[in-house]
């Protein structure tokens, strides 16, 4: 039995051009073709397919993978254990992170009039007035931080959930962006580095080019910025970072 590339984008939720990727760089190369050249998947190559997609998701580079899987004394079993182990790993994180929202409510408001239950509604995890005591501090006498104190006063419920939806939309997107193994110089990730300056420019404070390479720098050297960006995918951090600083020298040009 084997498959199209097409089934098997659907099988695995990818892109066609992910898959014509993998097979480009060697990573995974159809075992068989149809009379008319066309690329067929049989049920090893289903296999590998499912032991690529497990590490990609665990955060590895395709070319860190191509390694593991083509080691030629690695057990499949020892491949399931090592991912098994990663993923426990992530997990422990995970409710370690989850465990934070608890304290959430205890944060000072930033300019978000809303009941604390319909923050938790809003914005889940991710509640801006987290940390607004140590944004107080770092940047209270900017002309950005006024500026953003000025219009998030007057955000209702509703305001606050539309920002919510663009950034979840954007997220998702961004995220299909990494998994599908774009780089972060490419047109994609670059116009969506844009969309997310974009994003604070219409509903926080004017952000310059300059500004948002800073704000790029923060996600990574930040231990907790680089959580929130990594749990959407591991690595997400630093690509976003890398498309930002390529999204400003491209203005720049």
């Amino acid at each position: 039995m084997s498959y199209s590339v097409g089934q098997v984008a659907g099988f695995a939720g990818i892109t066609v051009r992910a898959l014509h990727h993998y097979d480009e760089i060697g990573l995974l190369a159809p075992g068989e073709r149809s009379h008319a050249g066309h690329r067929r998947y049989n049920d090893a190559d289903l296999d590998r397919l499912q032991q690529i997609l497990f590490y990609r998701e665990l955060g590895f580079p395709l070319e860190e993978v191509a390694v593991l899987l083509d080691d030629p004394d690695a057990d499949p079993r020892a491949h399931l254990r090592r991912q098994h182990d990663l993923l426990t790993a992530r997990i422990e994180k995970l409710q370690k992170m989850a465990a934070a929202v608890e304290h959430a409510m205890e944060a000072r408001k930033m300019g978000i009039n809303l009941t604390p239950e319909e923050r938790f509604e809003v914005f889940g995890d991710n509640d801006p007035a987290q940390y607004a005591e140590e944004v107080e501090q770092r940047w209270g006498g900017t002309d950005e931080y006024a500026e953003s104190r000025r219009r998030t006063a007057r955000y209702t419920k509703d305001d606050w959930k539309r920002v919510q939806v663009e950034a979840d939309a954007w997220g998702e997107r961004y995220t299909a962006l990494v998994a599908a193994g774009e780089p972060p110089t490419g047109e994609p990730a670059m116009d969506l580095a844009e969309e997310h300056r974009q994003h604070i420019c219409r509903w926080f404070y004017e952000c310059s080019y300059e500004l948002h390479q800073c704000l790029g720098g923060m996600y990574v050297s930040d231990e907790r910025f680089k959580a929130y960006y990594d749990s959407m995918r591991p690595g997400l951090a630093e690509h976003l970072q890398e498309a930002i600083l390529a999204n400003a020298v491209r203005h720049a040009a």
